[in-house]
């Protein structure tokens, strides 16, 4: 690792982290009022301090331990520029960051992450700095900053990592790009991680990556080749028996099942996938696990619609409650509109349908484009006509920057169906054929 020298008329140099070792013991030494001699004598030669403080010779952690006793500061200041006070307000303002994003307190954390990146002693604090920018990059995940989540990891994906870190990263990279419906990127980056001979060995983050990867291959249609993965998934976590990893690769099966029209057997997946998740996971991945599952009860089983609803209001409000981001906070909101509409509360139903929508990015996500289709039943259905075809025009709005996928082409062709329902033939034709063209027909 090395810093660049403010460059000058003669180039610029580099300083090593040895030059910045020695410079910081010479520096203590001098405010010690020690000469080299003294410092060294009796178990160090005063040549070998020379060479140290010069940036020639790297000392060994047990010489450094041995200067920073007799130069009476903490081993961390000559390591990495900071004392162990500054060591520990780092960590416990680091702490107190992760604490506010697992409550839930996204806005705060991302203040929190924000404020301790701007501190100079986090500089030379390679790993601290990393987890840092890390966490911000979840915070702003939290928000619904997706652009800004995904700039901080791109940065982070670009530098020297462990390899569960890089994994980490990797997987919350591609879950961004997919949840701001950039499919292709998204698969770039799992494929990059899990695709060919250098593949790492299974672990519960790459489980986890490769069920964020199967997500994108089921909004791009790529039906084939996510029924391929899904089988692998589920047999890479049978052999590591974890439950992270049976969870994620349970829950993968679950979504293929659904789009394959399988719903029953999807929903047996999904409920051995919840089982695990109560028995084993947090607070938030019980919440988004909750939320899945009557989700798919409620595709599997619409004469359940009563007390699925039922399930869907309590989980709005774990939802508050949890660390789940604005995308998922809209996705419950959603949900439970669409119960509420299919039980007759029709003015519930739109009032959830409208708090999803505003949680979203305007004209960035499906699932706005599914909430505005939702209110544009409604509706249609107490015969406010003018509105019906006015949140139908809003479905279009949402739905053309977005890529083509095999979830945008359900909503185009929800979308035609309940236009021409309304009587607007030309603007049925129109979102037929988008859905066609979205499915490449």
């Amino acid at each position: 690792m090395w810093v660049a020298r403010t460059s000058s008329s003669q180039g610029a140099t580099a300083v090593t982290t040895s030059d910045l070792v020695g410079l910081r013991i010479k520096t203590v030494r001098r405010q010690r009022g020690l000469s080299q001699a003294q410092l060294a004598h009796p178990e160090l030669s005063d040549s070998y301090v020379s060479l140290i403080e010069s940036g020639k010779r790297t000392p060994t952690p047990a010489v450094l331990e041995l200067l920073a006793q007799k130069l009476d500061c903490s081993l961390s200041y000559l390591i990495n520029g900071v004392t162990a006070e500054q060591m520990e307000d780092i960590e416990l303002a680091l702490g107190y960051a992760r604490l506010a994003l697992e409550n839930g307190e996204v806005n705060e954390a991302r203040t929190r992450f924000a404020e301790l990146l701007a501190n100079n002693n986090l500089t030379g604090l390679t790993t601290l700095r990393q987890d840092t920018e890390f966490g911000l990059a979840l915070a702003a995940e939290a928000c619904g900053n997706l652009n800004e989540a995904i700039s901080i990891l791109l940065k982070l994906h670009g530098e020297e990592l462990a390899p569960e870190r890089r994994i980490e990263i990797a997987m919350a990279l591609c879950r961004a790009y997919l949840s701001s419906e950039r499919l292709s990127e998204a698969v770039e980056v799992g494929e990059r991680m899990l695709v060919g001979n250098g593949r790492l060995p299974w672990t519960d983050h790459l489980v986890e990556l490769a069920a964020t990867l199967l997500s994108a291959y089921l909004e791009r249609g790529d039906l084939l080749r996510a029924r391929q993965f899904a089988g692998e998934l589920l047999n890479a976590a049978d052999a590591l028996g974890t439950p992270r990893s049976i969870v994620a690769a349970n829950w993968m099966a679950t979504n293929v099942a659904s789009f394959t029209g399988h719903e029953q057997e999807a929903l047996s997946f999904a409920e051995r996938a919840m089982a695990v998740q109560l028995e084993n996971g947090n607070p938030r991945g019980i919440a988004r696990m909750r939320l899945a599952l009557l989700s798919q009860r409620l595709r599997a089983r619409p004469a359940d619609a009563p007390a699925i609803r039922d399930g869907l209001r309590a989980a709005v409000v774990e939802f508050e409650q949890t660390s789940t981001s604005n995308i998922d906070r809209a996705r419950v909101h959603v949900a439970l509109a669409c119960a509420e509409y299919m039980t007759g509360n029709l003015d519930e139903a739109v009032e959830h349908a409208t708090i999803g929508k505003s949680l979203l990015p305007e004209f960035g996500h499906v699932l706005g484009a599914e909430a505005n289709l939702l209110l544009g039943r409604v509706y249609g259905a107490v015969g406010r006509s003018a509105e019906a075809a006015e949140r139908g025009a809003s479905v279009r709005d949402w739905l053309t920057p977005l890529p083509d996928s095999r979830r945008s082409a359900s909503t185009w062709y929800a979308t035609a169906e309940t236009i021409e329902q309304l009587g607007d033939l030309d603007g049925a034709v129109e979102a037929y054929q988008r859905a066609v063209a979205c499915v490449g027909l």
